[in-house]
């Protein structure tokens, strides 16, 4: 989408008569978008100032095309600066610049892992993805996507330029470790505007006075056959993405439902019911490799990043490959997107969506949302995982949302157990006990499972760390009752968590997933960093929000810790609707150890802070083993 697009010479005339940002501004406001922040609308007057530096007084045509902002589909990310004109032989070229104000004072690089910087973002060093590959990643999105670049052909040139940074800090960012990126997108710092300036100098010979803009724009989606062969090759060289059961029959459903869609535009929407363990997440990718299969654009879309980036680096396995990057995206990435724009989405973790999606302060409806953008879309869905007091996925909004925009909806269950030993009981023990629901499992269940309780934190520690030598991913997680201090959240030497003797950290702020991260066993995760995840063996650690008092599980919201959003507004709530907000903390509360002790596929630990708790639950224990025998 083009939010600014001009000539070269009439770029350079709004620049100079201070009338680019009102444009701008006018271009967003022309397209029902949603304006970034002010320090955002500051970095446009201080970045074009420096691309006006460059292309004054250059040999790039005066009616080459030039566009600013000029939106992704498929994702909610925007392209800073486009140049589009033909080279000597008549091809049809697209620049592409990547501006950033980074510091060389404040940035670094980061060994080990592809791709990834850390720099001064949101007031905080951060982790985040290189410019030169940002470059390169919007070039291949579009590759893999539009139509025009496809057929024309149109050829993209992505490039990278931090005009703040100082060049005697050139090597934290352009080093071997970034070669695969800063060869295909070249990097420019502090005083290379004229290397800047040859380089587009060099791709746009005769202007085309924004021809190649337009064609891009109107560019239909289509996935590319270079991206559906290189899903199918990693989807069939990934043994745990087989499909059995109900997994089956929920996933030739979709893809049924999917096809008619596309041929018959009637809007669709399939509720896929399923409990933990049930393989929501591996139908879910199952289901957006065939749809790209069958030229359909699709992604899988879901709030917590956790299980979109687990999910995205087993696809890939031992391959160093980004083709898939852009199929998996947040919850919040529809807000702006016309009706019907994609053929499928697939939301997985749908118990976890929200109203606002917060996309520069604006949305309604996550829901209402992703259902607006496809014209068949797939809701994996268990409402008894809903931890946030902004959840609102549930069935009956999904229903509701549905009607209200003319879908067809069908509904299916998954029924088989893959996690917990395939034990339908563990789960419905686990309801029992932590009396979210009676069930007939109250006594016990066929235990082939690994349950045991521990008397202090250090122990279950330790027992999951040999678990972890041995088998395929073992981790120890935790209920958010212990401060993540903001200075120490990139220190494995900050001890967040304290039981005694015990000393741990909390999942350390990575550009990797926690889960699969190096070192994260030494850590303890939370339920924002595991759910919809699952390992081999998972130690629980049960704080103090959960206790037993007087024969009866009851719930402590003042024990969470102050900075987990998971409860943020139920003072007020207790203030204004007591009854309602009791409600909403026991739930969530309960829900979220239900989620952290369902982890395991071949058992859990668990240790509790309180007392009595522990000793409830030992019992509870006890009994069942002692069935068993």
């Amino acid at each position: 989408m083009l939010v600014y697009e001009n000539t070269k010479s009439g770029f350079l005339d709004d620049t100079l008569e201070d009338r680019l940002v009102p444009e701008i501004k006018r271009g967003y406001e022309s397209k029902g978008l949603g304006m970034g922040s002010e320090s955002e609308v500051r970095s446009w007057e201080n970045s074009f100032q420096y691309m006006y530096k460059v292309l004054r007084g250059s040999d790039v045509p005066d009616d080459a095309g030039v566009a600013i902002e000029f939106k992704i589909p498929l994702t909610s990310r925007r392209i800073d600066f486009l140049i589009s004109g033909y080279d000597e032989d008549g091809n049809s070229n697209v620049a592409i610049v990547e501006l950033k104000q980074w510091g060389g004072d404040d940035t670094e690089a980061v060994e080990g892992k592809d791709g990834i910087v850390k720099t001064v973002l949101g007031g905080g060093l951060r982790e985040t993805t290189h410019p030169s590959y940002q470059a390169v990643s919007y070039a291949e999105l579009l590759k893999d996507f539009n139509t025009s670049i496809q057929e024309e052909p149109i050829h993209l040139y992505p490039a990278a330029y931090l005009h703040n940074f100082d060049p005697q800090h050139r090597e934290k960012i352009d080093n071997d470790a970034y070669r695969r990126y800063t060869e295909q997108a070249p990097l420019y710092v502090r005083g290379d505007a004229k290397k800047l300036r040859s380089f587009l100098e060099t791709q746009i010979d005769v202007g085309d006075d924004r021809e190649t803009l337009y064609e891009l724009n109107d560019g239909e989606l289509k996935p590319a056959k270079s991206l559906q062969d290189s899903l199918l090759a990693m989807l069939e060289e990934q043994d745990e993405f087989t499909l059995i059961d109900s997994q089956k029959v929920v996933f030739e459903k979709a893809v049924e439902l999917a096809k008619q869609s596309d041929r018959d535009g009637q809007k669709r929407v399939l509720i896929v019911d399923g409990g933990p363990g049930t393989g929501k997440t591996v139908v879910a990718v199952n289901i957006l490799a065939e749809l790209i299969q069958n030229d359909l654009v699709a992604q899988y879309v879901s709030k917590n990043r956790a299980p979109r980036e687990v999910y995205k680096e087993k696809l890939r396995g031992d391959k160093l490959v980004k083709e898939i990057d852009h199929l998996f995206t947040g919850a919040g990435s529809y807000v702006e997107t016309e009706a019907n724009t994609l053929p499928a989405l697939v939301a997985d973790e749908a118990h976890r969506l929200n109203e606002e999606s917060t996309f520069f302060g604006r949305g309604e409806n996550q829901i209402m949302e992703i259902i607006n953008a496809a014209r068949f879309s797939v809701f994996f869905i268990d409402e008894s995982q809903r931890v946030h007091i902004d959840d609102i996925g549930s069935k009956d909004e999904i229903r509701k949302h549905a009607r209200e925009l003319g879908a067809d909806i069908e509904e299916l269950t998954l029924e088989s157990q893959f996690r917990c030993n395939g034990s339908k009981g563990y789960i419905a023990w686990l309801d029992d006990v932590l009396e979210i629901r009676d069930t007939a499992n109250a006594d016990g269940f066929e235990l082939d499972y690994d349950l045991r309780m521990f008397d202090d934190p250090g122990t279950l520690h330790e027992a999951i760390a040999r678990k972890n030598e041995h088998t395929r991913l073992s981790r120890v997680v935790a209920g958010y009752c212990w401060e993540w201090e903001k200075d120490g959240r990139s220190d494995p030497d900050t001890y967040d968590i304290k039981i005694g003797e015990y000393e741990r950290s909390w999942n350390l702020d990575s550009s990797d997933p926690w889960a699969i991260a190096e070192g994260s066993i030494d850590e303890v995760g939370c339920i924002h960093t595991c759910q919809g995840l699952e390992f081999d063996y998972v130690g629980v650690i049960i704080g103090e929000d959960l206790k037993y008092r007087d024969g009866e599980i009851v719930v402590d919201h003042e024990a969470r810790a102050t900075t987990d959003r998971s409860l943020f507004g139920i003072k007020k709530m207790f203030d204004e609707q007591p009854t309602k907000a009791a409600e909403t903390a026991e739930e969530l509360i309960k829900n979220t150890y239900r989620t952290l002790m369902s982890r395991g596929m071949k058992g859990c630990y668990v240790y509790c802070c309180d007392d009595q708790l522990q000793e409830y639950l030992r019992t509870c224990v006890a009994n069942v083993s002692a069935g068993s025998q």
